[in-house]
């Protein structure tokens, strides 16, 4: 099938002839010279006005290439294309939903990012958005949680919108709370309309559910029944070194982490509970989660398409080029025809005047 890829552009056709017709000749009045030698000279200039008047089909063929050669321009201008058949093209990726806390306990700085000390969020930040440019080909969206979960991203192809709006997210906006059960609660209602074997949920924490309506458990079970499978990643160094009074002393910044319950999310859904201690680990987790296998989804049509605007912008050039010997030809043809003591004569005219004159 024959169509344009810019149709618009045939608003130009008319452009020459509405140039014309504003243009108007500008009618100048002057003194006409006389000179002496008028009436010897009007004789000759007679012949060789009439040889350039001889031609009326000149300007006739003139105008009507440089027309076809401009529909032919515009024509190349439109992008005429060529398109064929469909082609259905199965394509094989994964709907994953992310939900990440970022609750204000995300702030404690007991993880290691390229040699210094970093939050939890930042190191989260770090290796998801690797993660997802690996990504390439699935449907992914962002849930950010808090007190309240919220959508960041709907699912999405465009993986660049993740990474950069889950780099944007910041500590407490979502409250100082963390509700893993609306999250979840969220994230199936996002992930329910997809294909059974591609809802997958990808829950990041590093508390315990201190908010919402909704409990973990019985997400995990309405997620169950909906096909929704939960991996859970629980974040968080076990020991650090605190400086008090007396020295150093080791604290467990992970206390607060609810590991049975996120246990039980990730065994109730067929999914897989991970223990990030640190930076390594987190990559090592990610690594695994993304060796799920793809399911094949929605079919896609593929048509091919042939540019064919090189076929009218190469025989706007030929008339062009046409329209340039015809001009060439016709000029030496009259060159040659004109009579030679023409010119001579009102030159001689000319220069008996001068010396008459002197």
């Amino acid at each position: 099938m024959l169509t344009f890829a810019w149709p618009w552009l045939l608003i130009l056709l008319p452009l020459p002839w509405l140039l014309r017709k504003r243009s108007k000749p500008e009618v100048t009045s002057s003194t006409a010279v006389k000179v002496p030698f008028y009436k010897q000279a009007e004789s000759a200039l007679a012949g060789y006005g009439a040889q350039r008047t001889s031609r009326p089909g000149r300007s006739l063929w003139s105008k009507l290439l440089l027309l076809l050669a401009w529909v032919f321009l515009i024509a190349a201008c439109t992008r005429p294309q060529w398109l064929g058949d469909p082609i259905p093209v199965k394509t094989e990726a994964r709907d994953l939903m992310l939900a990440v806390d970022i609750s204000p306990s995300m702030q404690e700085t007991d993880l290691l990012l390229k040699g210094y000390q970093a939050t939890r969020l930042e190191v989260v930040k770090s290796v998801v958005t690797e993660f997802i440019k690996q990504r390439q080909g699935d449907r992914m969206g962002l849930i950010l949680f808090g007190a309240q979960p919220y959508i960041q991203v709907p699912l999405t192809f465009d993986l660049t919108t993740v990474s950069q709006l889950l780099d944007e997210a910041a500590l407490g906006i979502a409250g100082n709370a963390t509700a893993i059960g609306d999250s979840i609660g969220l994230a199936i209602k996002r992930l329910r309309e997809r294909p059974a074997d591609s809802r997958v949920l990808i829950l990041l924490t590093d508390g315990a559910n201190t908010g919402g309506e909704v409990s973990p458990e019985q997400a995990a079970t309405l997620a169950a029944e909906a096909g929704v499978k939960i991996y859970t990643i629980g974040v968080g160094a076990d020991e650090v070194l605190r400086r008090g009074l007396f020295g150093y002393h080791k604290e467990n910044p992970s206390s607060d982490l609810d590991e049975k319950l996120l246990q039980k999310i990730a065994s109730d859904t067929g999914g897989q509970y991970f223990r990030a201690r640190n930076t390594s680990e987190l990559e090592l987790i990610y690594e695994s989660i993304n060796q799920l296998e793809p399911i094949e989804q929605d079919q896609r049509v593929y048509r091919p398409t042939t540019e064919y605007y090189a076929v009218p912008l190469a025989i706007a050039l030929i008339l062009l080029l046409v329209f340039w010997a015809f001009g060439w030809i016709s000029a030496r043809l009259q060159n040659a025809g004109q009579p030679g003591f023409a010119r001579q004569g009102i030159d001689t005219q000319y220069d008996v005047h001068q010396q008459g004159g002197e």
